[in-house]
């Protein structure tokens, strides 16, 4: 079991509401739940998304599960899903050269920071997946696997991945030859390939020792390793 606050547990096989049916149980009604997408790709944009989802069967979203276990048809069913049921609901994209700047850990929970404070309803709770998120003015929790345990995690995480996705393809029309409307800016073998061959693109992360090394200033090395990818 868990423990979320005081005389607060949720059990195991508790399923993907559990946490928010124990935390309203404790008198915290709004608990929003906040990921990201794009933390370890070595292109585009960084998405948070966070979304509160309300108790009872409106909060229920068919489909709904971790993003990265759906395909991409049933991203955007849950999407649209998580959008319509929503309490509250909100995403911050944060572009390449700013992921440059802060690095990526600081960049990603200044993302996540950002899109609790930009809900419409303040939450009573924070659930994130992985690691805490502090600032947020609001208690919180972070979740070993929280976008495959916790309802409100996984919407925003659908949030997120599906945002960028959207944004990776109208990068794809901007720069057609890395081909990111395939591999999303992550690192696969087309991608390092495309790389390779035409240079970085003004969306790559310089942070990211495969672009650093495509663009002339590394030695090559025999496979590419990305010094900020943690996802």
């Amino acid at each position: 079991m868990t423990r979320l606050v005081a005389g607060t547990t949720v059990r195991r096989d508790a399923g993907l509401y559990g946490y928010e049916r124990a935390l309203r149980r404790a008198g915290l009604e709004h608990v929003a739940g906040v990921d990201e997408a794009g933390r370890g790709a070595c292109a585009g944009p960084l998405v948070a998304g966070a979304a509160i989802l309300p108790a009872g069967r409106a909060g229920i979203v068919p489909g709904l599960a971790d993003s990265k276990l759906l395909t991409a048809r049933a991203r955007e069913r849950a999407y649209d899903q998580v959008v319509r049921r929503a309490v509250a609901w909100a995403v911050v994209v944060v572009d390449a050269d700013e992921c440059d700047r802060l690095g990526m850990h600081v960049a990603n929970v200044q993302a996540l920071r950002r899109a609790v404070a930009r809900l419409a309803v303040r939450p009573s709770y924070v659930l994130s997946d992985g690691f805490p998120v502090d600032g947020t003015g609001t208690p919180g929790l972070a979740v070993w696997k929280g976008d495959r345990v916790a309802g409100c995690v996984a919407a925003a995480s659908v949030l997120a991945k599906v945002t960028r996705d959207r944004l990776m393809a109208g990068l794809h029309l901007e720069h057609p030859a890395y081909r990111f409307d395939v591999h999303k800016g992550y690192i696969t073998p087309l991608h390092e390939e495309l790389l390779t061959a035409h240079g970085p693109s003004p969306v790559h992360r310089t942070r990211f020792v495969n672009v650093r090394r495509a663009a002339g200033s590394e030695p090559p090395l025999s496979s590419a390793r990305p010094v900020d990818a943690t996802t």
